[in-house]
């Protein structure tokens, strides 16, 4: 195992073909802040660039927040221009998070509020511990959510249930979560890391370009008629084809041996 402390407000583990990046302020609840965004940014390009790495993991340090929201401290130091700035900078640092070629599990281990429910969204999948509460409130505090979470939360669990949350700035616990769907399972807190790290070995096992041509297909077919959908489905369905993981994938099972990926 590899660890990496370079970082001021997180830290990765490579372990294998799975990478776990903790957030790591836990005496502020792991709150988002403007160093940890371009740490996260930073580790999320470098793991992208990994080719050892095919799945991440993505938690907080201690067992009282996955992550507590954006730093309260910055946020009273905005006016409408610098607010923007930091939303567009929330976004892109999201954005880059949900369209990375590599599944991230968010593995929520306390509270996920505001900024950091808002960073569970942008996770490919989300695994809670039975301690987690969820919520995006921040009309409490005279703003809406500004890191992609009005769009993301509304697709995920549908309109009306989005807007509940949000127009009464809610906050849901971990069996309402499941319920909702806006997590994918729940586990207790002793059991969330094995949890997520038995399904990132699940998801590790599998061809690797299939893996990354799932969710660039789905992210093609997002929004857009069907017929893009196909489309898109099929360019990618195609240049698998003419792979070599391909033919070792089709060989093994005919074979009844385990296939030996290469990413070729």
């Amino acid at each position: 195992m590899e660890e990496q402390r370079e970082f001021q407000t997180l830290h990765c583990n490579r372990d294998g073909a799975v990478a776990t990046v903790t957030l790591d302020r836990p005496k502020a609840l792991n709150a988002l802040n403007a160093v940890m965004f371009d740490e996260l940014e930073r580790v999320f390009s470098e793991l992208e660039s990994d080719a050892a790495v095919r799945v991440i993991l993505l938690t907080g340090a201690g067992e009282r927040a996955f992550a507590a929201g954006a730093d309260i401290r910055e946020l009273v130091q905005t006016d409408s221009v610098s607010g923007k700035a930091v939303s567009e900078r929330g976004q892109q640092v999201f954005t880059q998070i949900e369209r990375s070629s590599k599944p991230v599990v968010a593995c929520i281990n306390g509270v996920a509020l505001g900024g950091g429910c808002e960073l569970a969204l942008a996770c490919t999948l989300r695994i809670a511990s039975d301690t987690a509460v969820l919520g995006l409130p921040e009309t409490k505090l005279g703003l809406i959510p500004g890191y992609g979470g009005t769009q993301r939360l509304t697709k995920l669990i549908g309109r009306a249930a989005a807007l509940r949350m949000m127009l009464t700035a809610s906050s849901v616990d971990a069996g309402n979560a499941l319920r909702l769907g806006l997590v994918d399972e729940v586990v207790s807190l002793a059991d969330l890391m094995e949890k997520g790290r038995q399904l990132a070995e699940t998801v590790a096992a599998m061809a690797p370009l299939a893996i990354s041509g799932v969710l660039e297909a789905v992210a093609q077919g997002e929004g857009r008629p069907t017929g893009e959908g196909f489309a898109a489905e099929r360019d990618v369905f195609g240049r698998l084809c003419g792979t070599a993981d391909k033919n070792e994938g089709l060989t093994a099972f005919l074979e009844k041996r385990l296939p030996v990926w290469q990413g070729k």
